[in-house]
């Protein structure tokens, strides 16, 4: 069984242990590290290079955002995970636009948090259509979405237009897969070629392209095969 290694950041040590505890007890999850400061969580995630990173966005030293930018920038493949204690947060839009994969509220329960971190080391995202959606207003708002080539769109076959749309309405790879009657290696392997056509990093990016560009709505898709 493939080992996910997590570093655990908050500036609350017996939230830490608690979490912890929690995570040892599933099999396929370790956790390698602990960071009480913004600066600590960055320094341990580039020395000890965890699959998994569990971030608090109010940390002391450097917040959670600033964390996550600084980490990213020199491992963009890490995995962060922004830990809040509310939904419509600002800091969880800053989060997600510099490349977190997702938030998880803070009184979410083990099974919650266990589900969020394989979804994550799995290559997927913790982001539901309602969420793109406000932080697709958050980005308009702010003048800040970026802004990709017009011919890009046209680059997508069909499939994977529908790929997109059912990524941006919240559908994890497997459910993708079930709708399209594909396996999820194929799914896997058309989000690739999607992420390398539109010039995106990951399926956060992609949810918010296909929402701007009017690819996909909030509203589910009927059969797509």
């Amino acid at each position: 069984m493939t080992m996910t290694r997590i570093l655990l950041c908050d500036d609350h040590a017996m939230f830490r242990q608690g979490l912890r505890r929690i995570l040892e007890t599933e099999e396929g999850l370790r956790v390698i590290g602990e960071a009480a400061t913004g600066r600590d969580a960055i320094r341990y995630a580039l020395d000890t290079k965890p699959d998994v990173i569990v971030m608090d966005i109010q940390m002391p030293d450097l917040d959670g955002v600033a964390a996550t930018k600084a980490i990213l920038s020199e491992r963009p493949e890490a995995k962060v995970i922004i830990l809040t204690m509310y939904r419509q947060d600002r800091y969880v839009f800053e989060a997600i636009k510099v490349g977190a994969r997702g938030y998880l509220l803070k009184d979410a329960d083990a099974d919650d948090l266990i589900d969020a971190i394989k979804r994550v080391a799995a290559g997927e995202t913790l982001l539901s259509a309602e969420m793109a959606a406000s932080v697709l207003d958050e980005f308009r708002r702010y003048g800040d979405l970026p802004r990709h080539p017009e011919h890009a769109i046209s680059e997508l076959t069909e499939r994977e237009e529908d790929i997109l749309r059912l990524v941006a309405q919240g559908s994890s790879n497997q459910e993708i897969a079930d709708g399209l009657g594909v396996s999820e290696k194929t799914v896997r392997n058309r989000l690739s070629e999607i992420f390398s056509k539109l010039r995106l990093n990951n399926r956060t990016q992609a949810a918010l392209y296909a929402l701007r560009e009017g690819i996909a709505t909030l509203e589910p898709d009927g059969d797509m095969r």
